[in-house]
């Protein structure tokens, strides 16, 4: 009998990168090549979508399996109820190194982390931004938040946060070349403040912009968005992200590509039936819609993130999938993968099925959420609850202290043209709605209620009520748990999702 080949999964991840930042997605002024090989050699998904376009709750999805309003991540400085499970203890549990090397963003901490490695995972091989950072002297820290640090004379890519993180990566995958090993790599990069080699920003200097769509501000955008463009209006020429210039954050892309195909090189040589799944925690505007950054929108320039998976096991080359997927699904593929049961608290399913070829639709729609950016800070615009939900061509927004949304993507990509008071389409936009109040009742939404349904333009809504629905939903068990018990009966819990009235 053939000695059985230890099972490898690898997920990279990148910080705050466009579809449309990456060639194989369609832009050809990008130079990211090692990333459009990992498309050619595996899967690409066309429409994947975060669940919160915000650092940790996006990650909190990935990692746990469960929306961000289900684990206890609504922001950024939160970190998941203490009873959810990672991706990693799951695995851990089950005999895998699993390691994860890069930024996390989960401990409850500010941007860094504590430095301090979390259930589930190899503390020899813990380090987030917090462990980078405690390696510099303190000018040394200074230097690598500020993006002029580039055109210091002893500037080198070894200084860069992307760096350690492959190195480190490399070396993982060397070590436990004879075990079953489940390995996150997640970059800061592209993000602010964009550190790279200068001659990476120079790929892009004078270039091509017309990738840039929406950049007119529409009158009938919601509006916390006209507070929003207001706050991100810009008196210079040069095209400014988040504190650096384009030209910085499109080469420090291209940068991070250079990184991603260190460790993809690495794979092919400890690691060569590896699953590898590569993605972003979500995009950002830069001029469209007269917004930048990322928050409280559902544009796709935001919400639409690249999703890639190369599995040679199953995937032949140069594969698209063109339905919905949402990072929601990414969890209970890992599990899939590792031939593990998925437990009833994961809120998606795997998607290894589609691997195999079987070109059925996964996901009827995607549900996307918002509730503020940072509970520290309110720079970007304090507390702005939403609820989305796409079906691959529809997509409806409620803004719920606001005015709603709803774009045809088929006909309208640039979400330009806001159809929510276009009752040729009710049909569509009512059923749309009714899964979305569906979805939020299943997934026992802690901000659900009347007051999402009540909308101005949904005029067979039912009347506000204290009970409203009188739907509830004990805490499905993970595995090994017992079971609630039923408050009325103080018997084990029998339906979860039910009607208490």
């Amino acid at each position: 009998m053939a000695e059985k080949k230890p099972k490898k999964i690898i997920l990279i991840l990148t910080e705050t990168q466009r579809t449309d930042y990456l060639n194989c997605y369609g832009n050809s002024s990008m130079k990211t090549p090692n990333i459009d090989k990992l498309a050619n050699e595996g899967m690409k998904f066309e429409k994947a979508y975060t669940t919160q376009p915000v650092c940790g709750p996006a990650r909190s999805a990935i990692f746990t399996g469960q929306y961000p309003h289900s684990n206890g991540v609504y922001s950024n400085s939160m970190a998941p109820n203490e009873l959810v499970k990672n991706i990693g203890q799951r695995l851990q549990k089950n005999n895998f190194k699993s390691a994860y090397i890069g930024k996390w963003h989960l401990d409850g901490g500010d941007y860094f982390g504590f430095g301090e490695c979390p259930d589930g995972w190899d503390e020899n091989y813990w380090y987030d931004m917090r462990c980078y950072l405690e390696e510099l002297s303190i000018e040394d820290r200074k230097r690598s938040r500020k993006p002029e640090t580039v055109y210091d004379e002893d500037f080198t890519e070894e200084f860069t946060y992307a760096h350690r993180v492959t190195d480190r990566a490399i070396d993982c995958l060397e070590n436990y070349e004879e075990d079953d090993l489940f390995m996150v790599v997640s970059y800061d990069e592209p993000h602010s403040p964009s550190l790279c080699p200068p001659e990476y920003i120079e790929m892009y200097e004078n270039m091509d912009l017309s990738f840039m769509k929406n950049k007119n501000y529409e009158e009938e955008n919601p509006e916390h968005q006209k507070l929003w463009s207001e706050n991100s209006k810009q008196k210079e020429d040069k095209v400014i992200v988040d504190g650096v210039s384009l030209e910085q954050r499109l080469g420090c892309n291209t940068f991070v590509d250079y990184e991603i195909g260190r460790v993809i090189n690495a794979i092919e040589k400890y690691a060569p039936d590896a699953m590898i799944i590569y993605t972003a925690d979500h995009g950002e505007c830069i001029r469209e819609h007269e917004l930048r950054s990322k928050g409280a929108a559902m544009y796709d320039e935001i919400t639409n993130i690249p999703l890639i998976i190369k599995y040679p096991e199953f995937i032949s080359k140069n594969k698209i999938y063109s339905k919905p997927v949402s990072h929601i699904n990414i969890a209970p593929t890992i599990m899939e993968a590792a031939d593990l049961k998925i437990p009833e608290v994961i809120e998606g399913e795997g998607l290894l099925n589609v691997l195999k070829g079987d070109d059925t639709r996964k996901n009827e729609e995607i549900f996307m959420e918002f509730h503020r950016y940072e509970i520290d800070h309110d720079g970007f615009g304090s507390f702005q609850p939403i609820r989305s939900v796409f079906d691959g061509r529809y997509k409806l927004v409620i803004n719920l202290l606001t005015s709603d949304e709803l774009y045809d993507l088929e006909n309208n990509p640039e979400e330009t043209e806001n159809l929510i008071d276009n009752n040729s389409i009710k049909v569509i936009r009512n059923n749309l709605h009714d899964k979305l109040l569906k979805w939020m009742n299943n997934t026992r939404d802690p901000y659900r209620g009347y007051y999402w349904e009540r909308r101005p333009w949904r005029d067979d809504a039912r009347a506000a009520s204290w009970d409203y629905t009188g739907m509830t939903r004990q805490r499905k068990p993970d595995t090994g748990e017992k079971k609630p018990l039923d408050y009325d009966t103080g018997l084990e819990v029998t339906e979860y999702n039910r009607n208490k009235n």
